[in-house]
């Protein structure tokens, strides 16, 4: 230890323990004994200063007209929430970097809210063009150590642009300037496990605590959000056209009723035909199909059994690649068995239905010699795995991607002329009230991944439905009267946003227990005017990790407190009881 510091000069103490190879009783006793001495050395700065001097793009005039509100919000410190909206590829990420460049120049920290970790891979990368160095990232992905050493950037104010997940809402900031919710949209923003909450709400919350402007940003925002701008309590701003003179994709409705894949295919003709036609020229393809694995389904062709999650009301889904079925809900897993459990025959199993994998399966049948890549949350779990597959695309060492909703939003890559929709019902079924405007939200922001620079782009939709809102309104284009419909028939129901909307779920691992809780309750919910109560009904996901589900809906008028009728006179009974 003593050879070691004389030739180094000083080292940190976990750095010398491993270097010398000796325990820490060493260092101890040396420093007690007074042959050694320590002293206290400030951390060296880990996050660069971004530099705002260095060049910018030119922002045409409707992005000027934003970048100047913005940043005189900020100078102004006004707390005013902006709702900037604009087609994919209009550049709303340029226009709010101005707003960060103002913070910034301010003295100010700026904090941007990404839905997923993954998007971060191509904005940082555009962040560090734009600024000369890296931004403070905060998800899950982080380790301890980088987790302690931002959380005190943070606090002391040396970190000035923070980009994260929902949790980054919560660092200790030192002197925040500007919020941006990125795809406030996104229902990845809502926490549903524990404390619940939806980051893009407590943003704004968080925005008039400190008395500073916080920017929503979407292609296609909520109802929610456009909602607040009718009632003036947004301030909206609208980008209708792509940066550069670039055309919006042409998107077309393959009616899969006529032209059928053929059997145990999903890629109908009209969309391999569009495929040949893209790789001939040399340009890329996205096949979009947001359903995990080989298929949703493994059945036994002899006696008919099907695979399912011991602990949720769920099937098992097979990962063919890796060789498990596995619930998508708890995890659960097992190896695919060669035997049926009920029958004990072999080799009878038969997937049904198409998942991604299945679907990379059917075009390398179909081209042999184009180089695929799968884009899922199981292979894309890290900033740095999705910065891989975004450098391989960008450099033109994929020709066709498959993937979920993690590839529909935020990405741009120059090439990508085609997106092929594989299914597009998938989304509708269920008795969600969000189905139609999630699903018209998923399909445009995955078709505007499509002819992002000089190169046309266009997009094939397949569906059952072709005569559905959804499916009419993005082929006409026509987003206004989507948006202006759904509106009319929420208003008519009295659903979010014109009223509230709260679901109780009952759970317990005992069956009969739950089904005697929610009786019990059901007789004893007290009335009040403009509240009604449905139920109990079986919850849409009966069983969920090894526990019974039995759900109430409560549905009030948008001026009734719903939360202390729900908190004092549901879950007090539930406790006393």
């Amino acid at each position: 230890v003593i050879q070691m510091l004389r030739e180094r000069g000083g080292l940190a103490g976990p750095a010398l323990l491993k270097e010398a190879n000796v325990s820490r009783s060493v260092l101890s006793g040396l420093i007690q004994a007074k042959v050694l001495e320590t002293r206290e050395v400030p951390s060296p700065d880990i996050f660069g200063l971004p530099n705002v001097n260095l060049p910018s793009p030119n922002l045409t005039n409707e992005q000027l007209v934003v970048a100047r509100k913005l940043a005189a919000d900020l100078r102004e410190r006004r707390c005013d929430v902006n709702l900037l909206q604009g087609v994919p590829g209009s550049g709303k990420t340029e226009v709010y970097m101005a707003a960060i460049s103002e913070a910034i120049a301010l003295d100010k920290q700026a904090l941007v809210l990404l839905p997923e970790i993954s998007l971060s891979s191509q904005w940082l990368s555009r962040f560090n063009e734009r600024f000369g160095c890296l931004p403070a990232e905060w998800h899950s992905d982080l380790t301890q150590a980088n987790r302690r050493k931002t959380w005190q950037a943070v606090a002391t104010g040396k970190a000035k642009v923070i980009v994260g997940a929902r949790s980054a809402l919560f660092l200790p900031y030192k002197a925040l300037g500007v919020i941006v919710v990125d795809e406030e949209h996104d229902q990845s923003f809502k926490q549903e496990d524990g404390v619940i909450y939806n980051a893009r709400d407590m943003a704004i919350v968080l925005a008039n605590l400190s008395k500073i402007p916080i920017t929503l940003v979407s292609a296609t925002p909520s109802l929610e959000s456009l909602h607040n701008v009718t009632k003036k309590k947004f301030i909206h701003f609208n980008l209708p056209a792509r940066f550069g003179g670039a055309s919006l994709p042409k998107i077309s409705i393959v009616d899969l009723r006529n032209d059928k894949p053929s059997p145990g295919k999903w890629i109908s003709s009209p969309l391999i035909k569009a495929l040949e036609t893209t790789f001939a020229s040399g340009e890329q393809a996205l096949l979009f199909l947001n359903r995990r694995g080989y298929a949703p389904l493994t059945l036994c062709q002899e006696c008919g059994y099907r695979f399912e999650c011991r602990q949720c009301t769920a099937w098992l889904v097979e990962h063919r690649f890796i060789g498990y079925l596995q619930c998508h809900h708890c995890g659960y897993r097992i190896k695919t068995p060669k035997v049926c459990p009920k029958c004990d025959q072999q080799d009878t199993f038969s997937p049904c239905g198409p998942g991604v994998e299945r679907l990379a399966e059917e075009c390398n049948e179909l081209f042999p010699e184009i180089r695929t890549a799968i884009a899922v949350s199981d292979n894309l779990q890290t900033p740095s795995q999705a910065s891989e597959l975004v450098k391989k695309i960008e450099s033109r060492d994929i020709d066709l991607i498959i993937g979920t909703q993690i590839v529909a939003k935020g990405y741009h890559f120059p090439y990508l002329t085609l997106v092929g929709v594989v299914d597009a019902d998938i989304g509708l079924s269920g008795g969600d009230i969000r189905a139609l405007e999630r699903t018209y939200q998923l399909l445009y922001q995955v078709s505007g991944r499509a002819g992002r620079e000089e190169r046309p782009g266009r997009a094939l939709i397949q569906t059952y439905d072709p005569e559905n809102s959804v499916m009419r309104s993005l082929c006409e284009n026509d987003h206004k009267n989507f948006i202006k419909n759904l509106i009319v028939d929420r208003e008519r129901n009295q659903m979010p946003p014109f009223g509230r909307l709260a679901s109780v779920i009952l759970s317990s691992n005992d069956e009969s227990m739950v089904d005697k809780a929610a009786h019990a309750l059901a007789r004893n919910i007290p009335n009040k005017n403009g509240i009604r109560v449905l139920g109990p009904a079986i919850a849409p996901l009966a069983l969920l990790r090894g526990r019974y589900r039995r759900r109430f809906l409560v549905i009030c008028t948008k001026g009734t407190r719903i939360q202390p009728y729900v908190r004092i006179s549901i879950l007090s009974y539930l406790n006393f009881a």
